[in-house]
């Protein structure tokens, strides 16, 4: 497959109206071919239009026909082989073999997702059979989860795989029985027009309804504006930073009908260090850290961004560990322009911040492509408190540590934070049954505790979460990653004294699809 620059459009190829640009290869700031379109507002409408065509033929397809879907998916992914990678690499400035894990990633997430399918748990099914006799009657009432809609998608610049063209938010709505127009993201549409082919050609395979999957690009805020707002749109889902989330989650809001906007918008997640694990391994524990802050230069909102510790000599001998790592970091490419002056920005800004301390940097970048300096800074838990812009998220490998006094103080300081995405303690057993109200007060700000280990690297499995209280993400009771995040995309829907002939599968007497199903308060599979 070869890169057209156009918008996938109800199973149609065809060349945007909008005028056009080139991807960059941000290592080196050179234009990269080929010449790329984006899509009028008349396009969009059609897309959605497409979607909305598809989403009742889609809704209703056998739990087996969109499981194999879902496979053939992932199928059509890995088949694109090498040439995949390698524009994944040209554009983001990542390592081939980052780009070849991060594809691992979405194949094996679109694969589970057809495992979620195949065992159909994610309905919910829940039957309480009519009570005639009882005083009031009950009547027959069957509860099942159906799919909202068509959902619009927005690519993160980050992940141009994962949480992209045919990343978590795509996979977990074709699952639930939605279509997807998918908005890709500027700095990476190459790489997400191949995916949208692999999936198209999928769904020509697997014979799943043109409208299925829709691809667009778009200059601007315009096209993600009119996205948010078209009628047909039933959900959004968006991984970016706070300000684009909130502006789309208003307009969310604001519609006639308001739709749920499911959006991962940032975190500092930050990582507490208590003195006796420090006392025990300090410099292992910095190693991990610089590891972990620095990986990607960076670019993952699990990063973490702050650490906050208990002043004396274990604290000093983290930090000096970690300065020394990161005084030998090299400069690493960010993902584009605008990232890396953000990032820029951002650092200067924290600097410039009363109390705030450099302790370390690594090498300053060159002249060449968009790269990010390594940096660490220190400042008191007094001076943390009295300024809410040392909680403001920095997107790159940069990280502030926040010294206390006393352990109140480290509860004090961590009862201050915003929601964050993750929060991590390092500590001895005896360390951590002594730090119980500290431990709860991180546990009411995130979505994910991580006990002696680092936030980088977030699992796609059955039990992860991704998400947060406000500002992290825009609905806490719900995450982004792993098989819940299917439930985004469901609404129930209860049956009353309906026919047999108009139940759908899933509430039938004789279950055809051999459900798991909760009948009159008690477990069955076969038939009721």
């Amino acid at each position: 497959m070869s890169i057209t620059g156009k918008q996938l459009i109800g199973g149609n190829w065809q060349a945007g109206d909008a005028g056009s640009y080139q991807a960059v290869n941000p290592a080196t700031g050179e234009s990269i071919g080929p010449e790329l379109s984006f899509a009028s507002e008349e396009q969009v409408r059609a897309a959605t239009a497409a979607a909305a065509e598809a989403a009742p033929v889609f809704a209703t397809t056998s739990l087996e026909d969109r499981a194999a879907f879902l496979d053939a998916c992932a199928e059509e992914i890995m088949a694109l082989g090498d040439a995949l990678l390698e524009r994944v690499s040209l554009e983001t400035g990542y390592p081939l073999a980052r780009a070849e894990n991060e594809r691992g990633r979405t194949c094996n997430q679109l694969k589970m997702f057809a495992g979620v399918v195949r065992a159909g748990d994610f309905l919910d099914v829940r039957i309480d059979s009519a009570l005639p006799e009882r005083t009031p009657p009950r009547p027959d009432l069957r509860f099942v989860k159906q799919a909202l809609g068509p959902i619009a998608v927005f690519g993160s610049s980050n992940f141009p795989l994962a949480f992209s063209a045919g990343g978590g938010d795509t996979a977990s709505a074709l699952a639930a029985g939605c279509p997807v127009i998918v908005k890709s993201h500027n700095s990476h549409p190459g790489s997400g027009e191949l995916v949208a082919q692999a999936l198209a050609k999928a769904a020509e395979k697997c014979a799943m309804p043109a409208g299925v999957i829709n691809f667009l690009a778009g200059e601007g805020n315009a096209i993600g504006a009119q996205l948010v707002t078209d009628a047909k749109v039933k959900a959004v889902g968006f991984t970016g930073s706070y300000r684009g989330g909130s502006a789309l989650q208003q307009l969310a809001s604001n519609r006639p009908d308001p739709i749920p906007f499911f959006g991962e918008m940032g975190s500092i997640n930050p990582l507490v260090v208590l003195p006796e694990a420090l006392r025990a391994d300090a410099e292992n524990i910095a190693s991990g850290f610089v590891g972990s802050l620095t990986l990607g230069t960076g670019q993952f909102c699990v990063n973490p961004g702050l650490v906050f510790g208990i002043a004396g000599d274990e604290l000093e001998t983290f930090i000096n560990a970690t300065a020394q790592a990161l005084n030998d970091q090299p400069a690493g490419v960010m993902l584009n322009q605008g990232v890396a002056g953000a990032y820029q920005k951002g650092a200067d800004t924290l600097a410039q911040q009363s109390g705030v301390k450099q302790v370390a940097a690594g090498a300053e970048p060159g002249a060449q492509g968009y790269c990010g300096q390594a940096r660490l800074y220190r400042v008191s838990a007094q001076d943390f408190l009295a300024n809410l812009a040392l909680q403001e998220e920095v997107f790159g490998p940069t990280s502030l540590v926040v010294v206390c006094d006393n352990a109140a103080q480290l509860t004090e300081v961590t009862n201050a934070l915003s929601g964050q995405l993750t929060g991590t303690l390092h500590g001895t057993d005896a360390e951590l049954g002594q730090h119980a109200s500290l431990i709860r007060a991180l546990e009411q700000r995130v979505g994910r505790l991580v006990f002696n280990g680092f936030p980088t690297g977030v699992e796609v499995c059955e039990a992860m979460m991704h998400g947060g209280p406000h500002p992290a993400s825009s609905d806490t009771r719900f995450t982004s990653v792993g098989t819940a995040a299917i439930d985004r995309w469901l609404r129930p829907v209860c049956y009353q004294n309906s026919p047999a002939g108009v139940l759908p599968p899933a509430l039938q007497d004789a279950n055809p699809w051999q459900l798991r199903r909760r009948v009159d308060g008690q477990w069955q599979t076969g038939s009721h």
